[in-house]
This record gives C-alpha cells, structure tokens and sequence, in this order.
C-alpha cells in the first residue's frame, strides 16, 4: 500500500517529457515539496525546516536529476532517481547554485529551462539565488512549463486514488468515534486535540490540517483556531480534517448537533444535501468544473453566485487543495481521475454558517465518492 512502483514514476516522467517536447522545453526545474515527490516519491517532513533549498530536474530525456542539500541524499538515492547531486548545507556563499546551474547547462545547454508559473505554483528559493543562477547561466528567465505538471497532477493514477481512498477512511474511523470526545461542557480547543489523537490511532501518518466551527444555528468562520470555550446544549460543531496516508490527503468535514438540532439547522443541512447531489450529478468527464459549481450554486442561491467562502470545492491529492477550482471563472474539463472535494454552504437565517465537505473521484459516468456518504440528517451528539 505505502510508496509506488518504479513503473509510476517513469510514466509520470514520460507524459511529461512527451509534452515538453510539444512546447519545445529541454528541462523543467521544480522546487516545491509536491512536485518534486510527484517525479520521485521523495517523501520526508524535512520540507517542514525553511533553511534549505531542493531541486529536481526534469530533462527531455532520461531521469530526473536531483540538486539536493547532501542531508537527503541517502533518502534520495533509495528512490527510483539515480543522478543526486549535492552540497552541504546551508552554505553562507554559495547554497548549491553552482551545482545547479553546472547541472542545468548539462541539461539543457539551450536555455530552454522551464518552471510552474500558473496559479498555486511557488517558487521555493531565495530571490538573491535566483538572480545568481540566471546570472550563470546566461539567460533573462526562467520560461513557463506551460501547466504540464499541474495538468499531470489533476489527473490521478489508480496508485495514488488508492492512497486518498485509504485516507478517507481513516478519517472516517475518527469522526465514528467523536461521541467519546466530544460533550455539552467540553472545550472545542480539547475536542481538537483529541480528534487529531483518534486520526493517528486510526492510521494516519500525521494531522497538518484540523480546521472546523461550532457556535449555536452555525458558525461565524471555518479557519479560527480551536478556543477554549466549552461546548454548549445546542451548538454545531465541525470539525474539517486534512489528514495524510502515505503523503496523500483527505479533506471532508463532519457537522453535529449537541443534543439536539434546531429545525432551521435541519433545514439548512438538507439544503446542503441537495447541493451536493447536484453537484455529483454535474461531475462528468467533459464537464466544466464552472458547471459543477453553477448546479450547487443553483440550489443554494439560485444562481447568483454570492459568498465568501470563494468557491465551492476543489482538486484533492498530495496538497490539501489542489486545482481546479470550483468556481464560476474555472473552465478546467473534468477527466476520469481527477479527485474532487464538493464544499457547499449555507448560512442560515438569524444564525451563522454551516459547511459541508466530500471527496470524489471522477469515474468514467460521474463522481464516485471517496469519503463515506452523510447521513440524511445532521447527527446529533
């Protein structure tokens, strides 16, 4: 179940070297931890220390090449990668630029050297440094990759829908055991600490996103951090968790009602459903994510398209939120393999905000859930 056969990488490296060649790329330079896992299933949360800078090189041909400080290059050499070069670091005068840029003009001695550049992409090292590496190599910049790692990471294998699957299911052990953790007297900020408990009990490698809401009729926000206020006889409590499996995330989000749940909170939570459905129905290969959004936004507000929160759901996979967004403006074309979270809200009148969350994928006839299936009915604690 853990890691990927050598096989997954060495398509993924293909694909994406079939489209270099179509936009005339000789390399791609990644430096982020997702793209650079995406090619080698490097997986540490050392990425977590800012201190250090790490590099992948894509080429036209062959292997990747990796550029890395020498304190992962016995991690690296243990992947399908067998060009790692490194320096030790962190180096005051000259942090592994040299490297890299002798690596680059061996590479791709044209120039033609690409990195993401569309929305969500970073470029992960310091400016001076990036001045200092084009000064090497002679060029003005660095061009666009033209989406074609973004594009290859919408598109999942059965590989890595397994690892999301697998995720969700450890999620979903925890929230059938929020009875034990969560009570009328008990503080929201304790009910997080011991959720993220239950998810590593359960199987998850580790909890980097826990985000939720509880207030009476809804919530006013989803991303304060937990308080220490106890939770009270009616409130609704939610709990939004990004566990990972494997270096895959979920990220689905459970309500509850303490004691019992008021009818306009029922009310709201059965518009939520009908979002949703209509949100699964409109997920089909060739469809627009734009239409995914517009069926739910039909439902909870008629078409106009009003809120906050932005968008309705997005791309899942080895980041918390991937593209594409599910948004009016979004005219990505859905295709079997793409895993999908559906987040509608609602406000309700008089009260706050109630936020529903599932992971699918986009099988060959439509969205196939991920995550369990909610009740019909918003639980009552």
């Amino acid at each position: 179940m853990r890691g990927f056969t050598t096989s997954e990488f060495a398509q993924r490296t293909a694909r994406a070297q079939t489209l270099m060649a179509q936009h005339q790329l000789s390399a791609i330079l990644l430096t982020t931890e997702a793209d650079v896992r995406y090619f080698t299933g490097y997986l540490t949360r050392f990425w977590e220390s800012p201190c250090r800078p790490w590099y992948l090189i894509v080429p036209a041909q062959g292997k990747p090449v990796a550029v890395i400080p020498s304190i992962g290059g016995t991690l690296m050499r243990k992947s399908w990668i067998d060009d790692v070069r490194t320096w030790r670091a962190p180096n005051m005068e000259d942090d592994g630029i040299d490297l890299l840029s002798e690596a680059l003009r061996e590479i791709a001695p044209d120039g033609r050297i690409a990195t993401p550049s569309g929305m969500q992409s970073q470029l992960r090292m310091p400016q001076d440094n990036l001045h200092s590496l084009l000064a090497k190599l002679g060029i003005p910049k660095l061009l666009s990759d033209a989406n074609i790692v973004r594009n290859l990471r919408m598109v999942k294998s059965t590989a890595e829908i397994a690892k999301v699957r697998h995720a969700c299911q450890i999620a979903a052990r925890a929230f059938e055991r929020m009875g034990e953790i969560a009570q009328v007297g008990i503080p929201q900020s304790q009910v997080f600490r011991q959720f993220q408990m239950l998810c590593l009990d359960e199987g998850a490698d580790w909890v980097p996103y826990l985000a939720g809401g509880v207030g009476p009729m809804g919530y006013d926000d989803v991303i304060s951090p937990a308080s220490d206020t106890p939770l009270k006889d009616g409130d609704i409590l939610m709990l939004d968790t990004g566990l990972v499996f494997d270096g895959y995330f979920c990220d689905y989000d459970r309500n509850y009602a303490l004691t019992h749940a008021a009818p306009q909170a029922q009310a709201a939570w059965h518009q939520l459903m009908e979002a949703t459905q209509a949100g699964i129905e409109a997920g089909r290969p060739g469809a627009l994510a734009s239409d995914v959004f517009k069926a739910m936004d039909m439902v909870l507000t008629g078409g106009k398209g009003i809120g906050d929160t932005g968008r309705l759901g997005h791309g899942l996979g080895m980041q918390l939120t991937e593209l594409p967004s599910l948004i009016a403006a979004d005219h990505t074309v859905l295709q079997a393999g793409m895993v999908l979270t559906l987040e509608p809200s609602v406000i309700i009148e008089g009260g706050g905000v109630i936020v529903h969350e599932d992971n699918y994928v986009v099988g060959t006839h439509g969205l196939e859930p991920l995550s369990p299936l909610p009740p019909a009915d918003l639980p009552v604690l």
